[in-house]
């Protein structure tokens, strides 16, 4: 979720995301075209008597409509500013806040793991969601009648705005209330098995979600699926991040010498050649014993057969090369492959010298053999012909 940059607040920056642009004339559509029934709701749930015919005389609806549309992103951008103001004081680093279709999402660098950090981190934007809505009644109160569009504005901000905090505190893990269960589980459990058990209760949550939505609205049935695959992301990340604890690319690389490479002038079909029989789809681009850039099947199928004869790796391989270090941590590889979407990294030393590859597979590998023994022995990890890239690794 990349977003457009707006500013920023605290250091953090603040981005919208292009889903965000469609739903806020949505938002302010509905609240416009439905302002006489949402009065009738304020005025029982507060016991006011805001007259509906100023509301609804000429283009007022849709003013309305808008402004409170505008109040309440602005109370799921302070939400999530809850969240990452006390992340904050825990010393984690927030690299934005971005505002989509389905609310906010405050990104963490790193996810909490003390159980008291992530209660309270979980806690505080449902305790802003409440306060703004204390405020908004409070305003809505001091009021006068004769103010129909403001009161009923500030009428609307304080109901959903609680209704957000209640809502966000339901079980549907990644949601507030999923991270609280996790925290409060990970008091006695290993963090790993704490995001397991609540991953689970939010899968539920998420499928109970959804069939209520088939029949009340499908916006929630929408909003179900993105927090079963919330849930289902969270869970495989953390259970990664515990069994890669203690594992370095050092440990599930292959090493230099068991590397297969291609030099800058092979041609796109000795190159295609190469991978069919390797059974590779990615290659480092060597000069003269160094490293000069990397080439994949899909660099190499984009050249028309005939050509391939003329074409040599130079011409397709990239040389803006992301590589990684033999003592970067296991976990560093796999995020810096997602952040890149790239399928193999090269493992460059200190000198700059290759010294390796470490693949999206050898990674898979390594966590399935973690998984299954509870260790990791290096002579397992690959076969005598070394990286065994899947075809489906992505550059």
């Amino acid at each position: 979720m990349r977003g457009i940059r707006i500013g920023s607040a605290f250091g953090i920056p603040i981005k919208l995301d292009i889903t965000f642009l469609l739903v806020l004339p949505f938002f302010a559509y509905l609240i416009g075209t439905d302002v006489a029934n949402l009065t009738g709701i304020i005025n029982d749930l507060f016991g006011s008597s805001i007259a509906t015919g100023p509301l609804t005389a000429g283009s007022m609806s849709w003013i309305v409509g808008i402004v409170a549309a505008l109040g309440l992103f602005a109370g799921v951008l302070l939400h999530e500013f809850g969240h990452s103001l006390v992340a904050m004081r825990f010393g984690f680093e927030i690299e934005s806040i971005t505002l989509w279709l389905f609310g906010g999402v405050a990104r963490f660098t790193d996810i909490p793991e003390d159980w008291k950090q992530e209660f309270y981190i979980a806690i505080a934007g449902p305790l802003v969601s409440i306060a703004i809505g204390v405020v908004s009644y409070a305003a809505f109160v001091v009021v006068p009648g004769s103010q129909a569009a403001a009161k009923f504005v500030l009428g609307y901000l304080a109901m959903t705005n609680v209704a957000l905090a209640v809502f966000n505190m339901l079980p549907g893990f990644p949601m507030d209330g999923g991270r609280v269960l996790r925290a409060l589980l990970a008091r006695n459990r290993p963090h790993a098995r704490a995001t397991q058990i609540a991953a689970e209760v939010g899968k539920v949550f998420a499928f109970m979600l959804g069939i209520f939505g088939l029949f009340a609205n499908l916006f929630l049935v929408a909003l179900a699926f993105f927090i079963y695959i919330g849930a289902s992301s969270e869970a495989q990340q953390t259970v990664m991040k515990a069994a890669f604890e203690n594992v370095v690319v050092r440990d599930i690389m292959t090493t230099r010498e068991d590397l297969h490479t291609v030099t800058e002038d092979t041609s796109i079909a000795q190159l295609m050649d190469q991978m069919f029989r390797e059974r590779h789809t990615g290659y480092p681009v060597m000069r003269h014993g160094q490293l000069v850039g990397m080439v994949t099947l899909n660099d190499a199928r984009g050249i028309k057969e005939v050509e391939r004869d003329a074409y040599r790796v130079t011409d397709v391989m990239a040389d803006d090369i992301t590589s990684i270090t033999p003592d970067a941590g296991a976990m560093e590889a796999l995020s810096t492959m997602q952040e890149h979407n790239v399928g193999r990294l090269p493992v460059v030393d200190v000198d700059g010298e290759l010294v390796g590859l470490v693949s999206r597979t050898d990674l898979m590998t390594a966590f399935n053999i973690i998984q299954t023994t509870g260790s990791l022995s290096a002579s397992s990890l690959r076969d005598p012909v070394g990286e065994q890239a899947s075809p489906f690794d992505a550059r």
